[in-house]
């Protein structure tokens, strides 16, 4: 059977009710609530999940807690917690093709990036913080002979973890690996949206050893289940992928409950600088094509903006043009599709808003910017370029998440970087050139936590992922992921 056929069996699949984790044991909402999952393939509703309360949350979070404190989990010798979570990514991996298809039938991404950026992703991360595990030291300070100053690494307690719908264990592992390789305690809060591979990966943490309560999942509404793990007195950590509207809450939260540390990392509007002298001036239009354009624009470091030399400027748009127009866009369980669905219908909805709010401020529809394969019942839209787009515009300086391209033109070096930090984000940017002195200078200059040169996407979990402005704090990925869930303690010893 072909890869395309095995999917298709499992496109149909049905899928039973999901319940809340808690304590190691399935369980319903206190309230007996469930939420309709809703498929963006096709509006279908695939299945419904529990609608976790405070009650709930408060549960999840005690049994965290306990976990912690009788150190079922980080009083186990480094190997056998290690064993566990090499056995965790096993099982993921044996499943891989079901949890990616479960995962595009609940959030539409491309199956082609799914298997690839969601249980691939998932599984290298976890085996990545698993090898940490046993190879992660405190320190000795260079103090006076007579004083002996040790520093110890120790886990902080309970992580909520929060995670978006765009690529739920991508960023889930993200969080997840780090936290448990460090011997932490976590409540996990999906996304409403996106919570069904999750849900599935939980329970394998379970079969592969996790002791019960060390890692718990609250599905329900973000105003509930968010705000109770934001406000509780018992929650030490809180990591999060998502708006800058929800990370101010968090912040807020954070500071009227018990000044919990909060690790935002809130999206960006990121600048994909083109020179004239870049070498391959095709190579990286079908490159920045896909660096906006696939998962419809659903990716946190999209380069939704386009600065290009204007000496090069419209032959460059053409040529991208030409890349956009050629990418299939429809049934994300298709292998052969390169841009699967608008995750919701709100989503779609303010992504059509964004374009209709660009050209009434003065930018130029130069392709894309409909509904499509609306017969479906699915939520698509076709890939938008907008040329003539000034530095103030919205569409400019507001993340729009979807497949919505903004074009402008800079004149020399010095006024791409004015225009590459011309907004309040600081996630990502990309910069192409030949010129070797001139992309040191662009990384230098980009105030941003990632650039990429002569390229756009492709980093792995071996290097950090951050930002800086409004596009958060805190890393994600790499060893440096780890600082956000252990505290430093010195041991000062006189001799």
């Amino acid at each position: 059977m072909t890869e395309q056929a095995q999917i298709d069996t499992l496109r149909t699949k049905a899928i039973a009710p999901r319940k809340l984790l808690i304590d190691g044991q399935l369980c319903d909402s206190e309230t007996g609530q469930t939420d309709n999952v809703i498929s963006p393939l096709d509006g279908s509703v695939l299945t419904t999940t529990a609608a976790g309360s405070k009650g709930d949350t408060e549960r999840a979070i005690a049994a965290a807690r306990r976990a912690f404190d009788d150190k079922r989990w980080r009083g186990m010798p480094p190997a056998a917690r290690k064993k566990i979570m090499l056995r965790w990514a096993e099982l993921i991996e044996a499943e891989m093709l079901d949890l990616a298809v479960l995962g595009v039938r609940n959030n539409g991404t491309e199956i082609g990036m799914a298997l690839k950026a969601e249980p691939g992703s998932a599984i290298a991360t976890l085996r990545f913080y698993a090898e940490a595990i046993d190879k992660v030291y405190g320190e000795i300070a260079p103090t006076p002979g007579d004083v002996l100053g040790l520093i110890h690494r120790e886990p902080i307690g309970v992580v909520a973890a929060i995670i978006p719908w765009n690529f739920p264990l991508m960023i889930g592992a993200w969080k997840l690996g780090p936290a448990l390789a460090a011997g932490n305690s976590v409540v996990l809060k999906p996304s409403e949206t996106a919570s069904l591979s999750l849900l599935r990966v939980a329970e394998l943490a379970l079969e592969a050893g996790l002791p019960a309560g060390v890692l718990n999942v609250v599905t329900g509404e973000g105003r509930v289940v968010g705000e109770a793990l934001s406000h509780s007195m018992d929650v030490d950590v809180v990591v999060f992928t998502g708006s800058g509207a929800t990370g101010r809450r968090l912040l807020q939260a954070s500071a009227a409950s018990n000044m919990k540390r909060c690790y935002l990392e809130l999206g960006g509007k990121s600048a994909n600088v083109v020179f004239a002298d870049a070498k391959n001036l095709t190579e990286a239009a079908a490159v920045s094509a896909a660096g906006i354009f696939r998962n419809s624009g659903q990716v946190c470091v999209a380069g939704s903006r386009l600065l290009v030399e204007r000496s090069v400027h419209d032959d460059f748009v053409a040529e991208l043009a030409k890349a956009a127009k050629s990418m299939r866009v429809g049934d994300p369980l298709d292998l052969t599709t390169q841009a699967g669905a608008i995750n919701n219908a709100t989503q779609l909805a303010q992504n059509l808003s964004f374009v209709e709010t660009a050209q009434a401020e003065g930018g130029t529809l130069y392709q894309g910017g409909q509904r499509v394969l609306e017969d479906t019942g699915g939520y698509f839209m076709e890939p938008t370029i907008i040329t003539d787009v000034a530095a103030h515009h919205s569409v400019a300086q507001k993340e729009v998440f979807g497949p919505v391209l903004a074009v402008t033109a800079f004149e020399d070096e010095d006024d791409a970087i004015r225009l590459a930090n011309s907004t309040d984000y600081g996630l990502a940017g990309g910069v192409w050139t030949s010129d070797l002195s001139r992309a040191h200078r662009m990384v230098r200059e980009m105030h941003t936590g990632v650039v990429h040169v002569n390229t756009y996407g492709g980093p792995d979990v071996t290097v950090p992922m951050g930002g800086v402005k409004q596009s958060g704090n805190g890393h994600d990925k790499s060893l440096h992921a780890l600082d956000k869930f252990l505290d430093l303690k010195t041991a000062w010893v006189k001799l």
